[in-house]
């Protein structure tokens, strides 16, 4: 299939055996430290593991009611700090999420939606899931976006 073509039909699932989910997102940084303050101690993300040997140093963190955690760290990745963008958190009110991390002192963009013309200010007219968002960035620059989800999508 060339990257033009589209599939109509569903995907042959995976036996039961080989299900799959997404555990852990390496984020790049340049100081553990200060990393593992801002995620811990301003995001308020639960510390699950610190981990030093054999070179590497491995912080695991995991934001309130995700599946998902990150690790930042020494030895992990040769990604550049500050390089992964437009990293989503879910969540379910955004405005209310903005308020309560502007409270912590996370500098949080105004609340936006898009249109055909790209960000527009202000949350979506029409209070759709998914199209209300804000976005932070940590210490070196990488970036998150907040994005209301009320309604998951069928299968979610």
């Amino acid at each position: 299939m060339s990257s033009t073509d589209v599939s109509t039909g569903a995907p042959t699932p995976l036996p039961a055996t080989s299900e799959m989910w997404l555990e852990v997102v390496v984020v790049p940084i340049s100081d553990v430290e200060r990393a593992r303050a801002f995620y811990a101690t301003t995001l308020g993300w639960r510390l699950d593991a610190n981990l030093q040997g054999g070179g590497r140093w491995v912080v695991q963190l995991t934001p309130p009611g995700s599946a998902c955690s990150i690790w930042v760290g020494e030895g992990i990745t040769s990604a550049a700090p500050g390089s992964s963008q437009g990293m989503i958190l879910a969540v379910n009110d955004v405005v209310a999420t903005r308020d309560a991390l502007i409270a912590r002192g996370v500098d949080v963009s105004d609340v936006f939606h898009r249109d055909e013309t790209g960000p527009v200010p202000g949350p979506d007219p029409e209070g759709r899931s998914y199209s209300t968002f804000a976005s932070f960035s940590d210490p070196d620059g990488n970036t998150w976006l907040l994005q209301e989800i009320r309604t998951r999508l069928p299968g979610r």
